[in-house]
């Protein structure tokens, strides 16, 4: 990891009143589902900033140029306390340029999943910026809290609020491989860890706790990026696992593998705690809000839990 010494940098704490700000780095999003997005966050006392327009281009939500000026643009105003992405999709890879990132003003609290991390991962690994794994304008938050595809307030709230250590998530999934173990929390959708492979700014997993997670795959989809990243040596000193749901992929053709059965004869043979079917990123059930970069403390028995050792945000 790039100074893997130096110290994590943390935004500012979202209070109600803070300023959020809509961006789309991917894919355009339906605009119904954006407003209902951005009344959900007014609900919670945020204010929200409307997403600046852009005209959609295929299959992106504008132009690259348009899409990186807005997605710039929140970082370069101090009022704005956070940046939400508005949908995944596709089209964040073209935004990435490490002058730019680099010379961000920040950091603030990017929050999305999917297509959107590799944005999160590229910021942890070149500027150490904490990032958080959680629900999108018109892919969670759309759908309300505590609502199948919607979102868990607990864990955002405390994600992007809580300055103290020591809280809790449980993982509502299945324990794997039992056991505990503690580091930093790394990773997010499996395409995209994969394709910052060679690129200069992959993560450093050693010693993390390791999210992976995706959607619409087929298990043998899922069993070649996972022995790319094994045989990257991207697994080699991991700490422990936390693995989605995997919703949206094929089943197993007849005679063949589960994705379940995939990741523990690939991951299980590590000897490291592994939670399986954690309701992150592409689920359908009430999405968690992890904080990247931070250290915590994973505990595979039954469903499992995370304790949280480092705060996300500070004052």
């Amino acid at each position: 990891m790039t100074g893997r010494s130096a110290q994590l940098l943390k935004p500012r704490a979202l209070r109600k009143g803070s300023k959020l700000t809509i961006v789309s780095p991917s894919s355009s999003a339906e605009p119904a589902a954006i407003s209902a997005g951005i009344a959900e966050l007014c609900r919670l006392g945020f204010v929200v900033e409307e997403p600046i327009s852009l005209s959609p281009q295929g299959y992106f939500a504008g132009a690259q140029k348009e899409r990186l000026r807005q997605f710039r643009k929140p970082f370069k105003e101090r009022s704005v306390g956070g940046v939400v992405a508005a949908r995944g999709g596709y089209g964040a890879n073209y935004l990435i340029d490490l002058g730019w990132a680099k010379s961000l003003a920040g950091p603030k609290c990017l929050i999305g999943f999917s297509d959107l991390n590799i944005l999160q991962l590229m910021l942890l690994e070149s500027r150490r910026w904490a990032g958080f794994y959680g629900p999108m304008a018109a892919a969670g938050f759309n759908h309300g809290a505590s609502q199948p595809s919607g979102y868990d307030e607990f864990s955002f709230l405390q994600a992007v609020s809580e300055t103290k250590s020591g809280w809790e998530i449980p993982l509502q999934g299945e324990t794997m491989r039992g056991g505990s173990a503690a580091g930093r929390i790394v990773g997010g959708c499996l395409t995209m860890l994969q394709t910052t492979l060679g690129t200069g700014f992959e993560p450093d997993t050693e010693g993390a706790i390791l999210i992976l997670e995706d959607r619409g795959m087929k298990p043998y989809q899922v069993d070649r990026v996972l022995r790319h990243l094994h045989q990257a040596g991207k697994f080699k000193k991991v700490s422990g696992f936390l693995l989605g749901d995997f919703p949206d992929c094929d089943p197993p053709p007849l005679g063949g593998f589960s994705i379940p059965q995939i990741c523990e004869e690939i991951l299980g043979s590590l000897k490291v705690p592994i939670v399986y079917g954690v309701p992150i990123g592409h689920t359908k059930r009430p999405m968690l809000t992890l904080p990247l970069g931070v250290r915590a403390k994973l505990r595979s028995k039954g469903e499992g839990t995370l304790e949280i050792l480092e705060s996300a945000v500070v004052d």
